[in-house]
């Protein structure tokens, strides 16, 4: 690690909350990769912005040194695509859960890619409704019994990879919370990219997911580079394929295109705020 690295990585530490994640969380994984992404791309704090949801996972903005905003529930995307809108300078995440993000936020997750925004949403799979003790989310297994379906869950789940292709993402992929140092390639290698990027993460819940564990995932899942060393990352009918496998999980990049990006002719941030009379919005809103 350069000296500049172990800057950066001590101000992404400072006077962050304590970690209160039940012990063997995955989303430890997630915040050590997203921390070391940041770091090796030596991008300083003050530029970024992660817009956190609801759940265990949106607690990650109490321990990352960087601006953070807390979303009301499945309102993350609607927040990030205006943060950058008004600054496109600035690096903006948006960091939440399986429940928050294809759930209430369902709506924002099939329209946003569609602008092709450059911002980087990250989903933190597990399956569960953890913070309220284990309900089903939109994508637990079918058959499995949880909390709020004692008798099995009936429905199909929803696959967030398959949804963030026929959204129109630009940039998808999956990784798993136990792999920290490959995580970290595919997180640099999203935000770097230009436009939409999506990452699926496979995120252990070790209180109340007894089922879908690390050591289950470390038995199912392979990165598609090392199984298919000519996978196309372009090729959309190849990466639905491999997304709707059921009986093992390919990590790795699924998908990834350059299109136009959405961006302001003149960022907000840029605007001339002098001779604009305020009385009308004062009155109305105070």
């Amino acid at each position: 690690m350069t000296d500049q690295e172990k800057s950066l990585n001590q101000l992404y530490q400072k006077d962050i909350a304590r970690k209160d994640w039940c012990p063997g969380c995955g989303d430890f994984g997630v915040l050590k990769a997203l921390q070391k992404a940041l770091v090796e791309l030596t991008i300083p704090p003050h530029q970024v912005v992660c817009v956190t949801g609801i759940g265990c996972s949106g607690q990650i903005g109490g321990y990352i040194n960087c601006n953070v905003i807390k979303a009301d529930h499945g309102r993350i995307l609607p927040l990030a695509h205006g943060i950058k809108m008004a600054n496109k300078d600035l690096c903006v995440l948006g960091v939440g859960g399986d429940g928050d993000g294809v759930s209430i936020g369902m709506e924002h997750f099939m329209l946003t890619p569609r602008t092709n925004i450059d911002i980087t949403y990250l989903i933190l799979d597990n399956q569960r409704y953890s913070l309220t003790t284990g309900q089903t989310s939109p994508t637990t297994p079918q058959g499995t019994k949880t909390l709020s379906h004692p008798k099995g869950v009936t429905d199909e789940p929803v696959n967030p990879i398959v949804a963030a292709l026929a959204a129109g993402a630009t940039f998808i992929a999956r990784t798993f919370a136990g792999h920290v140092n490959q995580s970290v390639e595919i997180i640099k290698a999203a935000i770097t990219h230009c436009g939409f990027a999506f990452i699926n993460d496979f995120s252990p819940c070790p209180t109340f997911n007894k089922i879908n564990t690390h050591d289950w995932f470390k038995e199912k899942v392979f990165y598609l580079k090392d199984k298919y060393p000519d996978y196309d990352t372009k090729d959309k009918i190849q990466a639905y394929t491999h997304a709707e496998k059921k009986d093992e999980f390919a990590l790795g990049i699924f998908y990834q295109v350059e299109k136009p990006i959405t961006e302001p002719d003149k960022p907000l941030v840029d605007l001339e705020l002098e001779g604009i009379d305020y009385n009308d919005l004062l009155e109305q809103f105070m």
